[in-house]
This record gives C-alpha cells, structure tokens and sequence, in this order.
C-alpha cells in the first residue's frame, strides 16, 4: 500500500492567507517609511534608505520619475483589489 500522503493535505489556502498579510504589513512599512522620509528627509536612520532607494528608482525609470509614479500609483491599486 501506498505511504500515508501528507503532502497533498497541505492546506495552501492558509499560506496564500499568510502571504497576503505579510504583503499588506511590508506595503505598509514601505509606506510609513517614505512618508517619514518626505517629512524629516533622506538623512534619517532607516527611512532615509528606504526613501533615498525609492528615489534612484524612480528617476532611473522615467523623467523626474512621472512616469514610474504613475506605474507604482496603478500596481498599489492593483494590490489594493
């Protein structure tokens, strides 16, 4: 007889439930981070990097990083559904 299949049991509903939250909590940390570093500028501990990283991705997408706002805007709006 076959082995005691375990594996198939897995219950992927509950990882997938986990990943979104993980997903939701690190946006919001991406998001506090760059407000913060908006507010009390790039010099900050962690939230300058956070905001400094942000800022060379944006200007090396698109001019003035127009472009690349208008693309993170339509992601997190797709996140958001």
């Amino acid at each position: 007889m076959l082995l005691n299949m375990k594996f198939f049991d897995f219950n992927f509903s509950a990882l997938k439930s986990f990943l979104e939250k993980l997903t939701e909590v690190l946006l919001l940390v991406i998001s506090v981070s760059l407000l913060m570093g908006v507010l009390f500028g790039p010099d900050t501990a962690f939230v300058g990097s956070v905001y400094q990283n942000f800022a060379t991705i944006l200007s090396n997408i698109g001019e003035n990083g127009i472009i690349a706002l208008v693309s993170v805007a339509i992601i997190f709006a797709v996140l958001k559904k």
